[in-house]
């Protein structure tokens, strides 16, 4: 499991909804959420393979995105079902 964190212009832009597309089309389970910092938070269970992709995809985001930074790293805990949208914490 991985928790990513990605900086730049990622509010309004589309990305909550770009990573869930992402997400379900490589088979990823999680959920992503804007945090108040100017940031979105990403939490990614899967295949090995398939989160890396996800990270990837992350650091180009969405067309109207711009991303300055992705930190992602390993984080311990079980798995969630599905992917979600959560509200901003």
């Amino acid at each position: 499991m991985q928790r990513v964190v990605v900086s730049g212009k990622v509010h309004q832009v589309g990305f909550r909804d770009f990573a869930i597309r992402k997400a379900s089309a490589l088979g990823v389970t999680g959920w992503v959420r804007n945090r108040t910092d100017g940031t979105v938070e990403i939490l990614a269970s899967g295949e090995e393979d398939a989160v890396a992709s996800l990270v990837e995809a992350c650091r180009a985001g969405p067309p109207l995105a711009r991303v300055d930074h992705v930190e992602a790293y390993v984080e311990a805990g079980q798995p969630v079902k599905g992917f979600t949208k959560r509200f901003t914490a």
